[in-house]
């Protein structure tokens, strides 16, 4: 018997797109992640203008996480002008950073995905019953939020940010004014870490090719050599050599794989398998604590695996707060190159890879913006390929929760991938 399970919406991600799974009992014949929106362009955009406006147009492409995509450009430009940043300047640059991890990891966890886990539609209903976990989980958003909010000037699209730096450093009280809500934080994330190590998580393990940046000494955020648990070990300017991207004829974002090894992972589950022996000492506590161990490759564990880089945010956070001097000058002087720079950063989704041609008068020829969700992509429907069989022994609204939670497992941001869910099951 031939049977329909349609969803209009996927709830509870950024952005719009459908699933379609088609097959009978012990068979599965097509599982299509299929990402309707129309493409928004934004390299085409960027053609023609100033290679120093790269940072705020980019910065457009996500709400929740315009670092990631102002700090990627600025990786690219500066190695385009050979440009070393001062360590007082990198240090403001990932206190920054750590403010939207904060923000965009607690958004997803709180509002998107722990609902899931505690079996409410959504966070209201959740805090019902939950109240003290979904005031905790706001408060530490707002606190992410007010330090981009400090640093960047605002917390959406963050204006303070440019080549080279800054436009101005905010104030040593400003900033250490912070100490008392990231104490705080610090220790509401380890609380947090050991509530969700409660959870139960569904059991499920797959052979994924973790794919991040791996820095020299700290946890990956600003840089570093992009790794993968396969042996991958390659500069960031060798990324077109290593990933291309691909079209698919049912959606209208790219498909990103490794050169002839295929689909691959990134984000919170990738960082913590490669660079476990990166987490500072508040995170590898707590996460010894709640039994997380690597390697970890069942993707509902991504929850946890967020909840612990909250915490080694915050806890750098607080080392860099009261470490700081603000940099004079706040920026370093640059002055345009003709060449081609490459630069990426680890968005709180996973690898976020920009490159720009760029002319002798500083205007951008050709740019290329590979975000995370992209890359993901792949990887989402092999989850689901795995989960199909249990999806078409279910009933259709348990199918389609099923099919909606594997999907937040990996935080798509959808919307910035078309450079979810209306679901359909075809049984047989």
């Amino acid at each position: 018997m031939k049977r329909s399970i349609e969803v209009d919406l996927l709830s509870r991600v950024e952005g719009t797109g459908a699933l379609t799974i088609r097959g009978q009992a012990g068979h599965v014949e097509e599982v299509t992640l299929r990402i309707m929106e129309p493409p928004r362009f934004f390299e085409a955009l960027l053609q023609g203008r100033g290679w120093e406006e790269a940072p705020d147009i980019t910065a457009r492409i996500c709400g929740l996480c315009p670092v990631a995509y102002q700090m990627s450009a600025c990786h690219a430009m500066e190695a385009l002008a050979g440009v070393e940043i001062p360590a007082a300047i990198a240090a403001l640059r990932r206190l920054l950073y750590c403010g939207e991890w904060i923000a965009s990891h607690c958004a997803h966890m709180f509002l998107l995905h722990l609902p899931d886990f505690l079996g409410y539609p959504d966070l209201i209903a959740m805090a019902r019953e939950h109240g003290e976990l979904a005031r905790r989980g706001l408060r530490m958003k707002q606190i992410g939020n007010a330090m981009m909010r400090a640093i960047g000037g605002r917390e959406v699209h963050p204006v303070n940010v440019r080549l080279g730096g800054f436009y101005r450093a905010p104030e040593r009280e400003a900033v250490q004014a912070m100490v008392p809500d990231l104490e705080w934080g610090l220790q509401a994330a380890q609380e947090t870490v050991e509530d969700f190590a409660r959870l139960e998580y569904q059991d499920m393990e797959r052979d994924y090719e973790f794919v991040s940046l791996r820095e020299p000494e700290r946890y990956p955020i600003l840089g570093g050599r992009i790794v993968s648990s396969g042996g991958l070990d390659c500069a960031v300017y060798e990324f077109e050599d290593r990933f291309e991207e691909r079209q698919v004829p049912y959606s209208t974002a790219l498909h990103s794989v490794l050169r002839g090894r295929g689909h691959y992972l990134c984000g919170p589950l990738a960082r913590i398998n490669l660079n476990f022996d990166r987490l500072g000492p508040a995170a590898l506590e707590v996460a010894t604590r709640a039994g997380f161990t690597v390697p970890c490759t069942n993707p509902f564990r991504a929850l946890l695996a967020r909840a612990i880089e909250v915490v080694q945010a915050f806890d750098e956070a607080v080392a860099l707060v009261r470490d700081y001097v603000p940099p004079e000058p706040a920026h370093v002087p640059m002055e345009p190159r003709q060449g081609r720079g490459c630069g990426a950063t680890e968005a709180p989704r996973g690898l976020l890879y920009h490159r720009y041609d760029v002319a002798a008068n500083g205007l951008i020829e050709e740019a290329r913006i590979v975000p995370p969700t992209s890359q993901n992509q792949g990887s989402m429907e092999d989850d689901l390929r795995v989960l199909a069989p249990r999806l078409l022994e279910m009933d259709d609204e348990a199918a389609r929760r099923q099919a909606e939670w594997a999907i937040r497992n990996h935080d798509p941001c959808i919307s910035c991938a078309t450079h979810f869910l209306d679901l359909r099951i075809e049984r047989a």
